[in-house]
């Protein structure tokens, strides 16, 4: 049970390496995008490889593409919210001048894309082999350039300090979603667990096509394409 609670803190851990990152270095955006690209790809495995890979096996076609439709629209609709509040550009890294952008939506953003990969990285446990190196990898790498670009945005609102606690608390919300899901999948039928793997691959994959996709492309330019595949490769890699 604690094994959830600290592999989900270990992978969130990154959002503050690369909040630290961006507070006290300087990181070419460049860079940032051709992370956050190879994070991209790694998720993309992630999710088809893990997630929708399981949820087919274990419950079959319906409930998976149930689970992974009713994800995705989900999460489009938390994310047109989140949005609205001030969180558009979570991932973007550029000191917000915007005024419609604010610190909480950014926060909030930041906990709404956190939270499905981390329960299902609890969920992972569940099949008696260990933790999901795919989904630690994947989360870890992916959570790197949004700590930066986040953090990047909330540089002009809030002192280092506040910044800091901002992103130690998404470790440990991270780290109790882990927790969560260990302990709620493991009392669920297959056919629901299979259902609520796919309802999280579907909100991965909805957050990697609004957010991480366009912020990749816009900071990395082409070359994000090649990286993005060179991850999503890696992530097949560690799936076998």
């Amino acid at each position: 049970m604690w094994t959830a609670f600290m592999w989900g803190g270990i992978s969130a851990s990154a959002v503050v390496i690369g909040a630290l990152a961006a507070l006290f270095l300087k990181i070419p955006k460049r860079v940032i995008g051709w992370i956050m690209a190879f994070g991209t790809g790694t998720l993309i495995g992630a999710a088809t490889f893990e997630l929708l890979g399981d949820a087919l096996n274990d419950g079959g076609i319906i409930p998976t593409a149930i689970g992974f439709t009713a994800g995705a629209v989900v999460y489009t609709l938390f994310d047109l919210l989140v949005s609205a509040k001030g969180g558009a550009g979570r991932k973007r890294s550029a000191k917000s001048g915007d005024s419609n952008q604010s610190g909480l939506g950014i926060f909030a953003g930041t906990v709404m894309d956190a939270i499905p990969e981390s329960i299902m990285l609890g969920a992972s446990l569940l099949a008696g082999n260990g933790v999901s190196v795919v989904l630690v990898v994947s989360i870890f790498v992916s959570n790197i350039p949004e700590g930066l670009s986040s953090t990047v945005g909330l540089q002009g609102m809030y002192s280092r300090g506040k910044i800091i606690l901002m992103w130690l608390s998404v470790m440990l919300i991270s780290a109790l979603a882990a927790l969560g899901g260990y302990l709620f999948l493991e009392q669920l039928p297959e056919e629901m667990g299979a259902a609520i793997g796919a309802f999280a691959g579907g909100g991965i994959i909805a957050m990697i096509c609004s957010t991480m996709m366009p912020e990749a492309f816009e900071e990395g330019g082409p070359v994000v394409g090649l990286i993005a595949s060179m991850g999503l490769l890696v992530s097949l890699l560690l799936d076998l």
